[in-house]
């Protein structure tokens, strides 16, 4: 292929001229614009990577297992049982809560008791078709209703951390019938020192308190059940079941003798009794935590206007006033003893107006199922009266 051969290079344009000032402004603006274009790049290079350096981080977490997280099993906390509610609003240290346990026994617990002391009066389920039969320290005594095991107002409250169960028992009406229970309540009245006795025409009615030592000490270690008076209002209504082996203690007229010496024995053998006290004469507590104090009438042991007691001579409505006085003294409307064992039917009228329960007599006999409740009978006991002659009548 031919070729032609190239010409010479054309010489350079020269550059416009420029006045001395205007050629000067270049070197200051070109620095700066050049220095604006580097800062501008490298805003934008940082730009640029900072969201590249989160998104490594990101996810360089995201392929990093996240530990897992530690769960401590924590068990719920169980409800606090009844008794323990109970005893959480006190905090008293001798509170102890008695859990009442049995069949169909119901709503009726736990109470408060206080360690040591004597029970209070324990409630009295009712169940139709079925008599109740008391409280027992254990299931085998509630069923085999075993009576010198059975839970009364002259036991003491023992508790295991502040907490017991008593177990109630039931049996038939039918059962309860053939018991043929017949309950004697002993009458006292003074006491004596002396083997001998005393002189003169109450000499009847001061018991050696040797021959009383004796009977007591046999009631509490031949299993006799103690029953309280609403006890024994029950059993007579036919709602709650008594061994034969029951026996009730009582002295009239609180006279100091039995102060300074039946109560010690009482006290001593631990067996319940109730002072029978006249308030206009005395108003003296409980002696013991075994003695019941009840009425013996305000202000009715006296004579009244046909030389018998008051008692059947005042109208119902004075025989409920005094007899409201003599309550407010001894805390209790359950039980009058009649003053010399005076009444009638006004004195009953005038018992059930004060709202009380029942009245005790001084006649002779025993208190079943369907007694009298407003004339109940006693054991009297008299001077010479050793323990044969009290086995003898009450086993």
């Amino acid at each position: 292929m031919d070729q032609t051969p190239a010409g010479p290079p054309a010489a350079p344009t020269p550059p416009p001229l420029r006045s001395r000032s205007t050629a000067r402004r270049p070197r200051r603006w070109v620095p700066a614009v050049a220095f604006s274009a580097l800062g501008l790049a490298v805003l934008v290079g940082a730009a640029l990577v900072i969201p590249s350096f989160w998104a490594v981080d990101a996810d360089a977490e995201a392929s990093t297992p996240s530990p897992s997280p530690t769960h401590t099993r924590v068990a719920p906390t169980p409800p606090l049982s009844a008794a323990a509610q109970l005893l959480a609003r006190t905090a008293d240290p001798q509170m102890c809560a008695v859990t009442l346990a049995g069949d169909e026994i119901g709503e009726l617990g736990p109470l408060l008791q206080r360690q040591g002391e004597l029970y209070s009066e324990l409630p009295m389920p009712s169940r139709e078709g079925l008599v109740f039969a008391g409280w027992y320290a254990t299931p085998e005594d509630a069923a085999a209703l075993t009576s010198a095991a059975r839970i009364n107002r002259a036991d003491p409250v023992v508790c295991t951390e502040r907490e017991t169960t008593l177990y109630g028992a039931w049996t038939t009406p039918e059962a309860n019938a053939a018991e043929h229970a017949r309950i004697p309540i002993l009458m006292y009245h003074q006491f004596t020192p002396k083997p001998e006795g005393e002189s003169g025409w109450l000499r009847g009615n001061y018991a050696y308190v040797g021959d009383f030592e004796a009977h007591i000490a046999h009631i509490a270690t031949t299993g006799f059940y103690q029953p309280s008076w609403l006890e024994l209002a029950a059993f007579i209504d036919g709602r709650l079941y008594l061994p034969n082996r029951s026996v009730v203690v009582t002295d009239d007229d609180a006279d100091q003798s039995w102060f300074d010496l039946a109560v010690p024995v009482i006290d001593q053998y631990g067996v319940l009794a109730t002072s029978f006290m006249i308030t206009a004469h005395r108003q003296d507590p409980p002696p013991s935590p075994y003695v019941m104090v009840r009425s013996h009438t305000n202000d009715m042991h006296e004579a009244g206007a046909n030389g018998k007691g008051r008692m059947v001579n005042w109208s119902a409505e004075e025989i409920a006033d005094d007899l409201r006085a003599s309550a407010r003294v001894t805390g209790a409307a359950e039980v009058v003893a009649y003053p010399y064992g005076h009444f009638n039917d006004t004195s009953k009228q005038g018992v059930t107006q004060a709202g009380f329960l029942m009245g005790r007599t001084i006649e002779g006999g025993y208190v079943s199922i369907g007694t009298d409740k407003l004339a109940l009978p006693v054991i009297r006991i008299n001077y010479g009266m050793g323990l044969d002659a009290l086995v003898s009548l009450i086993g």
